[in-house]
């Protein structure tokens, strides 16, 4: 039995996520006590029809303190039960910006009369352990319904050949660096497509695009140089155990030198073996550089 654990802030994307780990095959559990959660395994475990993936939802609805969370992962560690933790993550102030628009009230609002702004610091404080233990994090700041889904199926969908989750990630800057990036590649020092007319409109998907950035000497001595370090690199965090790793690649507006040079490193990294995932998260931003 496969046990993921998955948590995070209020409104980062809990059910979306859970939705799209139904679709390849997990039992879902929403909104479980965390003093339920060694009894549910137990039960589990002695199933006559045991449950190969279970995934159970854990927040701040179902454990008070942070006290009750260490405890909770400190019972399934000694009963030997292996788990991993997913946690949805998102900037304070667009969780905010969530709850307004939604006119919904954060879980810990109403017992304690606390504003948005203070149940989300409290929040924090008691999944502080879950975070620190997580295996896998993912931030929804600016993520899309369709990206967060395509995050968590990429993640978790069962791939022998897969040794670990690689992802390129292209991004803008002006737009935030993503935090779940493991390793982040500025490629702002290259030529810029944005300033050519026929290209400023077009992206890094476009083989203009790719083209133009590809063209100059700077260009193929930078991707040579960061195709050396993948290869020496990646073999280091496989051996090391890691079980996913994001290289996030940022120019100005993320959609001309990112977007090539993601397309590029992991292309390189498919021809040394590994089956890498793309995601170009500005490439449809709109108007940027």
């Amino acid at each position: 039995m496969k046990l993921l654990i998955v948590t995070g802030m209020s409104g980062a994307g809990k059910s979306l996520a859970t939705n799209a780990l139904e679709d390849i095959g997990f039992f879902c559990i929403d909104n479980i006590p965390v003093g339920l959660v060694s009894r549910l395994v137990e039960f589990a475990q002695q199933s006559e029809n045991p449950f190969q993936r279970i995934a159970i939802v854990l927040d701040v609805r179902g454990g008070r303190s942070a006290g009750e969370i260490m405890e909770m992962l400190g019972e399934l560690r000694g009963r030997g039960v292996e788990y991993s933790i997913l946690f949805l993550d998102a900037r304070d102030d667009v969780l905010t910006r969530r709850y307004k628009e939604t006119r919904r009230l954060h879980p810990l609002s109403e017992p304690g009369n606390l504003s948005t702004e203070k149940a989300l610091q409290r929040e924090r404080e008691i999944l502080r352990p879950l975070y620190a233990a997580a295996d896998y994090k993912i931030d929804t700041s600016l993520t899309s319904t369709s990206q967060l889904k395509d995050r968590v199926v990429s993640l978790f969908t069962e791939s022998s050949a897969d040794a670990m989750r690689l992802t390129f990630l292209s991004f803008g800057f002006k737009f935030g660096t993503p935090q779940e990036a493991d390793i982040v590649f500025d490629v702002r020092c290259l030529p810029n497509p944005f300033y050519v007319p026929e290209l400023k409109m077009k992206t890094g998907l476009d083989s203009e695009v790719y083209d133009y950035v590809m063209q100059f000497d700077e260009s193929r001595e930078l991707l040579r140089r960061l195709e050396s370090l993948l290869e020496y690199a990646l073999p280091l965090y496989v051996r090391e155990g890691k079980s996913q790793l994001t290289i996030a690649v940022g120019c100005t507006g993320g959609k001309h030198r990112s977007i090539t040079f993601a397309r590029a490193l992991a292309a390189h990294a498919r021809s040394l073996g590994y089956h890498p995932i793309e995601q170009h998260r500005d490439a449809t931003r709109g108007y940027s550089t």
